[in-house]
């Protein structure tokens, strides 16, 4: 057993190395293309590019976040941290929708402002930074993608870069516009779009994190499923105190009070029945942590924050 757990370890060490160079690498392309958007941006006095740098730097502030989050997830528990620091991705999720939700409102009232009284735009720069923009978005999103894409951190990360590619997509649409047609609007229309992604993406990573944050139960766990199947287990009579939440990205975990016959105290049964409730949850639910206190009927009178 000491032998699996030391593989285990190492073997998340080297999952979570893996993805940290990922992102560190994606990291260093985003904050390079970022320096010269801004330029361009001044020079071609376009809001989208603004917006799509805007939504860079939040690119940068999440790839960097999330590099420090795997790091952080990955210490071993100890301590008064008896779940190690594993929740720093879900607070780097947070910050990272947050963030999201704080530029896109400035983009929108910029862009309102210059729907009202459009400026003259560059129409060629803006296409041209979009092509750029998008291969090396493509070519970010690649590199994301080879990494733990369970993990609600390097998804709200991946979800970043992705919604940058959209982006870049409607900015370079807009530059024709403006070559083709000297529309200016076009930028402006651009930049709302933008903040259309941002606000999709933004809306996902809070609900995901907050649901973790607040210690909901799982979305895909229906706790009256788990207490039908825990109650079919023999000698079972009923469950209570059925608790279950999610401490980082597929680390579920339950907890529950298990009234029992009570001749099982008697004949030493206890610890047969307790492998079969482990076996339960982990068959039919996928949760591989959780406890159980066992109970003879008469003890529910001793438990006055009784909760269903």
């Amino acid at each position: 057993m000491a032998n699996d757990n030391q593989k285990n370890a190492h073997s998340h060490e080297v999952t979570a190395d893996a993805d940290i160079r990922y992102v560190l690498v994606v990291l260093g392309l985003i904050l390079a293309f970022l320096v010269g958007e801004v330029v361009a941006a001044i020079l071609g006095r376009s809001l989208v590019l603004f917006a799509d740098a805007g939504h860079m730097l939040t690119d940068v502030a999440a790839l960097g976040m999330s590099a420090w989050a795997i790091r952080l997830a990955s210490r071993p528990a100890q301590g008064r941290w008896t779940f190690g620091l594993q929740r720093a991705e879900i607070v780097s999720a947070a910050v990272n929708g947050v963030t999201l939700v704080a530029v896109g409102l400035l983009i929108a009232v910029e862009a309102i402002q210059r729907l009202i009284s459009p400026q003259h735009v560059t129409g060629g720069l803006v296409l041209t930074v979009a092509i750029i923009g998008a291969i090396i978005n493509v070519f970010a999103s690649w590199l994301l993608s080879k990494t733990d894409r369970s993990s609600l951190n390097l998804r709200g990360a991946f979800a970043h870069i992705l919604t940058d590619l959209f982006a870049f997509i409607g900015t370079g649409i807009a530059g024709a516009v403006i070559i083709f047609s000297g529309w200016e609007r076009a930028d402006a229309i651009a930049s709302l779009f933008v903040v259309a992604l941002m606000a999709k993406t933004s809306w996902g990573l809070l609900r995901d994190s907050g649901r973790i944050l607040l210690e909901g139960s799982p979305e895909n766990l229906d706790l009256t499923d788990v207490r039908a199947h825990l109650t079919e287990v023999p000698h079972v009579l009923d469950v209570h105190d059925l608790h279950a939440w999610t401490v980082t990205s597929g680390l579920l975990t339950l907890s529950a009070h298990v009234v029992v016959e009570d001749h099982c105290f008697d004949s030493g049964h206890t610890p047969q029945i307790l492998d079969a409730l482990q076996k339960c949850v982990a068959g039919h639910f996928d949760v591989e942590h959780a406890t159980f206190q066992l109970e003879p009927a008469t003890h529910v009178a001793h438990e006055p924050g009784l909760h269903p």
